[in-house]
């Protein structure tokens, strides 16, 4: 049942991703006057694993989104990095305590 309960988890997830794969940076969709911000570069930050992967079959594809507002966009982007995209803590053990 738990091995059921992971594949449909790893399934969703995978789905997921693909699906928010449109939002990737340098997908052409930012412009001088329309630069990505903070709130983009925390996003650019969570699908960083994505866009690497997407990178290797185009070439016009990056991880980071070269039109952007500077330094809020860094922030944000590497706030996401070092979080650890929001995901990881979910697949670690609670340790459990003992009464001695």
């Amino acid at each position: 049942m738990k091995e059921k309960k992971q594949l449909m988890l790893v399934c969703l997830a995978s789905l997921l991703m693909i699906l928010l794969s449109g939002c990737v940076p340098g997908d052409g969709s930012y412009t001088d006057e329309n630069r990505a911000g903070f709130f983009w570069g925390i996003w650019h930050g969570w699908l960083a694993p994505v866009s690497l992967i997407m990178g290797i079959f185009n070439n016009q594809l990056r991880v980071y989104e070269t039109l952007n507002t500077g330094w809020w966009y860094d922030l944000g982007f590497y706030m996401a990095i070092i979080s650890g995209f929001g995901s990881l803590s979910f697949f670690r053990k609670k340790e459990t305590k003992k009464n001695y």
